[in-house]
C-alpha cells in the first residue's frame, strides 16, 4: 500500500514528503500532496487529486493554490480504487481561476454559461473563530470584496453550529454519546466529524479489510492506527449516520438556497511543521475535521482559494455551494479572484 489516502499532512515514510513550495519546513497537505506541489511549484498548470476527507482542499490551502472538491458523484471515479465511495471525489488544483474553471467544465461536461450573481454570502462567525488566522486576513477580505462587487446586502452572518444543531435532529445522538467529556469549540460540527469518520471507516473496512488482514501492509505512523481502527469498526449506528447525512444536506440546502455561498476557513490554522509530534497533530486534525466534514457529509462542492501569505505562511478561505452547483461556484471564484487579490495587496501597502 503506497498510502495515497488516510493522511491530511502529506508525509510519506516510503517515498519521502513532497516539498511545500510556499513553506519548505511545513507539510504540503495530503493525501494528494504531489499533485498540489506540482501546481504550486509551477511545474504544471493544473493537476488532479482525490478528496475523500480533505485530500484536495488541505493541500491546496497549504501550498497556496486553488483546489476544487466537486459535488459528490458528479465527476466519474471509474478507475479509482475506492476508499469510502459515498465520500470519494476526483478534484483538481490550479493557480489560475480561469484554468480551474476550464478544467471543471471538461470534467463536469458543462456548457459555457453567463456568470450568475450570488443571492447571499453566509459568514459563519463560529467557524472563523476555530481558526488561528485572524479573521481580517480571511473573512473580512472576502466581505470587502463581495461588497465592492455585489453590495453589502449580500452578506449574512450566522452561527453555523447552532443552525446545524437545531436542524439536524439525528445528530443529537452523537453529541450525547460520541462527544461526551470532550472539549470542542463547536460541538455540533465535532459531532458531524464523528459521523463522517465513522461512515468512512465502515466503508473502508468493506472495501479493504480482507486485503489488510491478509497482507498486514507496512503502514506509516498515524495511518496504521487509522486503518486498523477502521478494520475493527462495526455496523452499529450506521443507519443513524446516514440519517444525519440526509438531514444535513437538506438543512444546508435550505440555508443557502439555489445561489447562496457558505464561506469557511479551509483549515483551522497554519500548515503544521514537518515531523510535528503526534499529539499536536491529533489536536489539529480534530479541529480540521470540524470544518472539513461540512462538505464531506453534505456532498456539497467546495473550493479553497489562496489569500496570500500571513506571517510568511499561506492563508486561504473556502466557499461552498449546494450539491450540483459546481458551475456556479467555479464562476464565482473567477468573478471574485481579482478583487480578492486587490484587497490582499492593500494590506501590504
Amino acid at each position: 500500500m503506497d498510502e495515497m489516502a488516510y493522511c491530511i499532512y502529506g508525509e510519506n515514510k516510503h517515498y519521502g514528503t513532497p516539498r511545500n513550495p510556499c513553506a519548505p519546513d511545513r507539510v504540503p497537505g495530503g493525501s494528494s500532496s504531489g499533485s498540489a506541489v506540482a501546481v504550486g511549484a509551477m511545474l504544471v498548470d493544473f493537476s488532479l487529486g482525490t478528496d475523500t476527507g480533505a485530500s484536495v482542499r488541505l493541500p491546496a490551502s497549504y501550498c497556496g493554490i486553488l483546489g476544487f472538491r466537486p459535488s459528490h458523484d458528479t465527476v466519474s471515479t471509474v478507475g479509482v480504487l475506492p476508499f469510502a465511495q459515498s465520500f470519494d471525489t476526483v478534484g483538481w488544483f490550479a493557480r489560475d481561476p480561469v484554468i480551474l474553471n476550464l478544467v471543471g467544465r471538461v470534467l463536469l461536461h458543462l456548457p459555457d454559461a453567463d456568470p450568475t450573481r450570488p443571492t447571499q454570502i453566509i459568514i459563519p462567525e463560529d467557524c472563523f473563530c476555530l481558526s488561528s488566522v485572524p479573521s481580517e486576513r480571511t473573512a473580512q477580505i472576502l466581505v470587502k470584496s463581495v461588497e465592492k462587487l455585489f453590495g453589502g446586502q449580500f452578506v449574512k452572518h450566522v452561527i453555523l453550529g447552532d443552525y446545524v444543531k437545531d436542524n439536524v435532529p439525528s445528530l443529537q445522538h452523537f453529541m450525547d454519546k460520541e462527544n461526551e467529556g470532550q472539549e470542542y469549540d463547536i460541538p455540533s460540527l465535532a459531532a458531524l466529524s464523528s459521523v463522517m469518520q465513522l461512515l468512512q471507516r465502515y466503508e473502508f473496512k468493506s472495501n479493504h479489510a480482507e486485503w489488510v488482514t491478509k497482507v498486514n501492509p507496512d503502514l506509516g505512523p498515524g495511518i496504521s492506527g487509522r486503518v486498523w481502527k477502521a478494520i475493527r469498526t462495526t455496523q452499529e449506528n450506521i443507519d443513524i449516520c446516514n440519517s444525519v447525512r440526509s438531514e444535513l444536506r437538506a438543512a444546508l440546502t435550505a440555508l443557502l438556497g439555489d445561489h447562496g455561498i457558505l464561506a469557511i476557513p479551509t483549515a483551522p490554522g497554519d500548515p503544521p511543521k514537518l515531523q510535528t509530534d503526534p499529539a499536536t497533530l491529533a489536536r489539529f486534525r480534530a479541529r480540521a475535521f470540524n470544518l472539513l466534514s461540512i462538505a464531506g457529509l453534505s456532498g456539497f462542492c467546495q473550493v479553497s482559494i489562496p489569500l496570500g501569505m500571513h506571517n510568511n505562511l499561506p492563508v486561504s478561505i473556502s466557499l461552498l455551494a449546494k450539491h450540483g452547483s459546481d458551475a456556479f461556484l467555479l464562476s464565482i471564484v473567477e468573478t471574485l479572484y481579482d478583487t480578492l487579490k486587490g484587497e490582499i495587496a492593500m494590506l501590504r501597502e
